[in-house]
């Protein structure tokens, strides 16, 4: 396996407790496991709302949310189920609210409950809105502590992760395939690759029908946030949304209290000219020119561009980072926040300039490429492990 980050950790679990004479080495191209992705989010329990009935993302939501606490409960990892609220502002986002409600409900979420704003004001006093979506399932919790049970668990079990080695080439043989990396040579019969952020490139590597790279191909965006200053954290006691913008796939910039203390404001979402860029000033001329010759990025520049800049404005502009702020929190100010963190999300784009909205797994004869899977991939880590590893038994032949 290829990636240590969350869900290549939980792929892993999930394989070697079904096959515990498997051989199964992970290889980390980073010093540390869960460095990208896992270690740069928000650190939230997705309940499941937002996505599409049937979809892969709502049913894995759902499932390993439950798996997710479970295995929480069982390990000692400190989690808590404190609920959301999402926000309404005005008249024209109620449709959409409404709508969150519905897909909620048929998602199987429970006590989703439409308020008013003496509700909202009990729930979240300092918030503002003329109506909100109350969500109790949604949780906190920090998944860099569940990747790391998770690789206890697998070393445990037999398992061999290697860090600081990064896959530089691959040799695809009809018996077997050669892992070229920056500490040698790898052999095997199966690859699993959960690279994440580079997750489209390992596939080119691989050759053949494993290229999904004129299909789709992973453009990276990132998203900056902001602390909340002790004395004025009182302002957020859980988490604050807004309802989402159907021009755009991401949720907007939010409030959330995190597990491991303190109030985080944001994200936004940038487009990086590096695939690990979390700063303004990180460029990689190889991952922007593979992200600019690709004809998608262009279409999905014509579709996005206002929101796009908007966006880059924000980014830019604290004062204007504060203003979309203000409309869920009112009394938050610009001297409130200190800089915080940020991640670098990696999105599929179609050729046509879709972002891709599901997980997206493809199979090859001796290969399993997870070419997307951005939010909820950490809160569903053990749902689409368990998937992954089903294909992997009846692809790669696994005997129990």
């Amino acid at each position: 396996m290829i990636g240590g980050g969350i869900l290549g950790l939980a792929t892993a679990l999930k394989l070697i407790r079904a096959h515990p004479n498997l051989r199964l080495l992970i290889l980390e191209k980073e010093a540390e496991l869960a460095r990208h992705q896992t270690g740069n989010n928000s650190g939230v329990i997705h309940s499941g709302l937002y996505y599409r009935p049937g979809s892969l993302k709502a049913r894995s939501c759902v499932t390993g949310r439950r798996e997710l606490m479970a295995f929480c409960d069982d390990n000692a990892i400190p989690y808590e189920i404190c609920g959301k609220v999402v926000v309404a502002t005005s008249q024209e986002e109620l449709p959409r609210l409404e709508e969150l409600h519905r897909r909620g409900i048929a998602n199987g979420l429970k006590d989703l409950e439409i308020i008013g704003p003496e509700k909202l004001k009990e729930l979240e006093p300092h918030a503002t809105g003329i109506k909100g979506l109350h969500v109790p399932e949604t949780g906190i919790i920090d998944y860099k502590k569940v990747a790391a049970a998770y690789a206890e668990k697998i070393r445990d079990a037999g398992g061999d992760i290697r860090l600081s080695q990064r896959v530089v080439g691959i040799l695809n043989r009809p018996e077997e395939i050669v892992l070229q990396t920056s500490g040698g040579d790898y052999r095997t019969k199966h690859l699993i690759n959960c690279c994440g952020l580079q997750s489209d490139i390992v596939a080119q590597m691989m050759g053949g029908d494993n290229n999904s790279e004129e299909e789709h191909r992973i453009i990276p965006f990132r998203g900056e946030y902001y602390k909340i200053a002790p004395e004025r954290q009182f302002l957020v006691r859980n988490l604050i949304y807004p309802v989402p913008d159907p021009t755009f796939p991401f949720l907007g910039v939010h409030f959330t209290r995190m597990a491991k203390g303190g109030v985080e404001a944001g994200p936004n979402a940038v487009f990086a000219y590096a695939r690990e860029g979390y700063r303004h000033t990180d460029i990689n001329l190889t991952d922007l020119w593979r992200t600019i010759s690709f004809k998608g990025f262009w279409a999905i520049t014509g579709k996005y561009w206002q929101t796009g800049f908007g966006e880059l404005y924000r980014s830019l502009s604290k004062s204007a980072f504060v203003r979309a702020l203000q409309k869920l929190l009112p009394e938050i100010r610009e001297s409130d926040l200190v800089p915080g963190g940020a991640g670098v999300r990696a999105q599929a784009v179609s050729a046509s300039g879709a972002l891709v909205d599901d997980f997206v797994i493809r199979q090859t004869r001796n290969a399993i490429h997870v070419l997307n899977a951005p939010s909820p991939g950490a809160t569903a880590s053990l749902a689409i492990g368990q998937q992954i590893c089903e294909m992997a038994e009846k692809n790669f032949q696994l005997q129990h």
